[in-house]
């Protein structure tokens, strides 16, 4: 039967505490990163959607102020 020294399991013990803070620092940094991702495209569609709005009244005034323009047909010059 073998024992483990004290300082040996307090060893092992301390290694597996950084590794699993490691871990849940990498865990908070990816969800931050996941946030901040979701936060840009969320201003991103808001943008886009008020463009789209905006280009969808200007042609729908555009269209209304203008006047129709009569085509000129072609014919053959007089003469």
């Amino acid at each position: 039967m073998s024992k483990s020294s004290p300082s040996r399991m307090s060893g092992v013990r301390r290694r597996a505490d950084q590794t699993q803070k490691r871990q849940e620092s990498f865990r908070q940094e990816q969800k931050r990163a996941h946030d901040a991702m979701a936060e840009k495209t969320a201003r991103l569609r808001e943008l886009r959607l008020a463009k789209e709005a905006a280009d969808k009244q200007s042609a729908a005034l555009g269209s209304a102020a203008k006047p129709a323009k009569a085509r000129r047909s072609k014919q053959a010059p007089p003469g």
